[in-house]
């Protein structure tokens, strides 16, 4: 892939070791931290590196990636996960935190986060899979909590949060040094994809959320991810030559989030967060699973396996601190009478019996209605 300058193959981090992030280390390195500056006199005074992060423009700003400044030892984040995610940087220096986000990167693609030399006492991030494919499935084990936003942000003082403002595990990172010069460190899952195969496997899991069957998500291509693949163009209009484009996870993504003429859609039409929870009836038994987060003013096609004799449905709305929006005191959600379990965190269980024994809570959840074939679910404000 044009611009990524293929690393020796790093050892793969294994599930609950924290962020699944290449190239991490919980000790405490500097990174270019007793480089000398080699320039003395004719510059004016080098600021510090927190006080250069804070200047630089939000992350969305086109700018901050294609400045005509040379660039020098730019840090960069690779994505070969199967996920589209959201990564946030930290800064320690000099007792003094800053982080920013979201910077969003594709798979098999990098983009540079910090942008020139950066000497700072250490280096942190944090990432999250987009709300898309339900509860992220990034594990955060972090021991840096710091604040970030829903959207694009920048803080000064990231150790204490204000309103609209949450904490979350940021894991401490060593880059490594890439031919080119820039520091790189990767996302990466326990498969240990290579560019290619992360793209694909990206492809293949957004197949899978929109209702295709492609087998396995392994990255490796065969005739049932051609054939998914040929469906999904087929079904949106679209020809095989944007599949090879710079857009397609965004076309591809959106095509998720449109409503469906097969399976379940939930849409929400409030100016609020919604997480969601699914449940299914195979005849012999429940499995209920969560959660899933629908952006305002878009649709979430959940994925469903097999043929359930019956499906339900919960969703409530947050707010920017993951609290439920209530309305005249009472919870705004949308469910029903049938009562399931559920718990605040990622969750799926088979078990709907003593809920609260098991430290899940019982949740009334609606039956949804799927004798034409596909079904969308709004969720407003009454």
């Amino acid at each position: 892939m044009a611009g990524l300058v293929p690393p020796a193959r790093p050892k793969p981090l294994r599930r609950g070791e924290g962020p699944a992030v290449h190239d991490l280390s919980t000790r405490a390195k500097n990174v270019d931290a007793r480089h000398k500056a080699g320039h003395e006199g004719g510059r004016p005074p080098r600021r510090s590196p927190l006080a250069r992060f804070l200047m630089t423009l939000p992350a969305a700003a086109i700018s901050f990636l294609f400045s005509s400044a040379p660039a020098l030892a730019d840090l960069k984040i690779c994505n070969r996960m199967s996920y589209v995610v959201e990564a946030a940087i930290g800064i320690d220096d000099k007792a003094a935190t800053a982080t920013r986000g979201w910077f969003r990167i594709d798979p098999a693609t990098c983009r540079v986060v910090v942008q020139g030399t950066l000497m700072a006492d250490r280096i942190l991030l944090h990432a999250r899979a987009l709300g898309v494919y339900g509860a992220s499935p990034i594990p955060q084990n972090g021991r840096d909590m710091l604040c970030v936003a829903q959207d694009n942000f920048v803080i000064a003082a990231a150790r204490q949060c204000r309103s609209g403002q949450a904490q979350v595990a940021f894991t401490q990172v060593t880059p490594t040094q890439a031919a080119d010069g820039n520091l790189t460190a990767y996302l990466a899952e326990d498969s240990e994809y290579d560019d290619e195969q992360a793209r694909l496997a990206g492809i293949q899991r957004l197949l899978v959320i929109a209702g295709y069957d492609v087998g396995a998500i392994d990255g490796v291509d065969g005739p049932k991810t051609q054939g998914a693949l040929a469906a999904f163009l087929k079904s949106r209009g679209l020809s095989s030559d944007v599949v090879g484009s710079q857009s397609f996870f965004k076309t591809m993504v959106d095509a998720v989030q449109t409503p469906s003429a097969t399976g379940l859609t939930w849409c929400n039409d409030t100016s609020h967060k919604v997480m969601a929870a699914i449940a299914t009836d195979d005849g012999k038994s429940v499995t209920s699973r969560g959660w899933y987060r629908i952006d305002p003013k878009t649709c979430l096609h959940p994925d469903v396996t097999g043929q359930p004799k019956q499906i339900f449905s919960f969703a409530e709305a947050v707010d920017a601190d993951n609290r439920v929006v209530k309305l005249k005191d009472r919870p705004l959600n949308w469910g029903g009478d049938r009562q399931l379990c559920t718990r605040e965190t990622k969750f799926e269980t088979v078990e709907q019996t003593d809920c609260g024994a098991r430290g899940f809570s019982a949740t009334g959840f609606g039956a949804v209605d799927m004798s034409s074939g596909g079904k969308t679910l709004r969720f407003a404000v009454p």
